[in-house]
């Protein structure tokens, strides 16, 4: 008789999308889910500007403060559920995060395993004025990083999965990183709970496993835009059920690689063949060449099988091994902005609003005010799909009930920007009729420019380090 053997599985849950996402569709995952892993993506390509920001004020910020109050939440359900959690909220910052997350379980008499993966930080790298001149190039345009480099303020490679397997094999509970590529907070659970080789001589053999696991990550790094939410279908979007108590999606993951997503039970969303293949597609160039820092994935062979019940199967993924450098994300002083938002009211709203703007333009030459630019969008015309969007006639809007006209001022001078919003009051009572009033007249910010790059991985892993805080460590 032959025996059938039955493969281990492991359910990891989404946790959040973003810095400042929602926590309770992850509280549902712990309670209903039965997941013994939570995965939480709280960094865009641009929150490291946010970070940094928050860093200049206060040396000793530079992370996701949402982790705080988050696991402040969670860990009570995660500790009696023996539920693992793995983020990047460390941002610029990994080891703050783990001390703030340390010293608010303190207050509670709470303790736990706190692993903080650090190495990311390149910025020294890119500082170095020896770097010959072809490094670093950004990697749309090829414009040389010494455009730049004297106004850089960070600079982060995006890690792979090894160093969160180090923490899980090492016994932490939450594991907090810095900037690691979305997809390997999810990958590097998967490798800890089914014995995956990750790097190495052996690796070859589990490519396809990795792939799928990489698969994995990527449909559950948005949170809720994985189950429905975000959905983008037309005719279809309608249908999504109870967005208010929207589930995250969880995948069940066997040893092989095959993969089965889902959601809690009794919560809102929808997980379906189409809702699963957006976000599949989603932010992908080239579907047969989605690279990582653990695995190249080719999704051509990718099969979603909907079985109903919001649960589709996933297999098919294939791998090939990584390249031998890794993305950096790195951010420059880009000068300042101010922006001012005015709304005009029928009749002849239109008219009013190009004499406003005209008037504008004027002072900004009169007055000799530098800038790089004046943006000029209309909320509710063209705000959203910009020359996609084009206006109707100035007839048609001139009887429109109300015409929002914003104006963004970007400049090098920071006094330029602050003196932007001065330049419009005296119109309420010496320009063109209006009912709607002003927003924004002392709303100045510095701009952040991101530059994307490659470094060789060697240069970086050789820093990596993975550290226990906490619980006696």
């Amino acid at each position: 008789m032959k025996i059938k053997t039955i493969m281990k599985s492991i359910r990891i849950g989404a946790g959040l999308g973003f810095y400042g996402d929602n926590w309770e569709p992850v509280a549902a995952s712990i309670e209903r889910g039965g997941v013994q892993f939570v995965a939480s993506d709280h960094l865009a390509e641009l929150t490291l500007a946010i970070l940094q920001k928050d860093r200049q004020r206060d040396p000793s910020l530079g992370y996701a403060r949402d982790v705080v109050p988050l696991l402040m939440k969670l860990w009570p359900l995660m500790q009696e559920r023996g539920v693992r959690f793995v983020c990047n909220a460390g941002g610029l910052n990994p080891r703050g995060a783990a001390q703030a997350v340390l010293a608010a379980f303190k207050t509670r008499g709470w303790q736990a395993r706190v692993a903080v993966v650090s190495g990311d930080d390149v910025l020294p790298r890119l500082l170095d004025g020896a770097t010959p001149a072809s490094a670093f190039a950004h990697l749309f345009t090829g414009a040389p990083l010494a455009e730049v480099r004297e106004r850089l303020v960070f600079g982060n490679a995006y890690l792979g999965a090894q160093p969160i397997v180090a923490a899980l094999d090492a016994g932490a509970d939450i594991v907090i990183t810095g900037r690691v590529a979305d997809a390997a907070l999810f990958l590097g659970p998967l490798v800890h709970g089914l014995g995956w080789t990750l790097g190495g001589a052996n690796q070859a053999r589990d490519l396809d496993r990795l792939a799928q696991g990489l698969t994995v990550g990527h449909l559950l790094e948005c949170s809720g835009q994985g189950s429905g939410g975000n959905f983008g279908s037309q005719g279809a979007w309608q249908a999504i059920p109870d967005l208010a108590h929207i589930g995250y999606p969880i995948a069940e993951v066997w040893e092989d690689g095959s993969a089965l997503i889902t959601k809690a039970p009794g919560t809102g969303g929808r997980v379906n063949f189409d809702t699963v293949r957006q976000q599949l597609l989603y932010e992908v160039h080239n579907p047969h060449a989605y690279v990582s820092p653990d695995v190249v994935l080719d999704m051509g062979g990718i099969r979603l099988q909907d079985e109903g019940g919001d649960c589709v199967r996933l297999t098919g993924a294939r791998g090939t091994a990584p390249t031998d450098t890794l993305k950096v994300v790195a951010g420059f002083r880009d000068g300042y902005k101010a922006e001012v938002t005015w709304g005009f009211s029928w009749p002849d709203a239109w008219d009013k609003a190009q004499a406003a703007q005209a008037t504008i333009r004027t002072l900004l030459k009169d007055k000799r005010i530098p800038h790089d630019e004046l943006y000029v969008e209309y909320p509710g015309l063209n705000s959203a799909h910009g020359a996609l969007a084009p206006c109707p006639k100035p007839d048609a809007l001139n009887q429109a009930n109300e015409i929002w006209t914003r104006l963004v001022l970007r400049t090098p001078d920071k006094a330029a920007a602050d003196c932007f919003g001065r330049l419009f009051p005296w119109m309420g009572l010496s320009g063109p009729a209006y009912t709607c009033g002003f927003t924004g007249l002392h709303n100045t910010s510095e701009l952040l420019g991101i530059w994307p790059t490659l470094i060789p991985r060697a240069e970086v892993e050789a820093g990596v380090q993975t550290q226990m805080l906490g619980a006696g460590a």
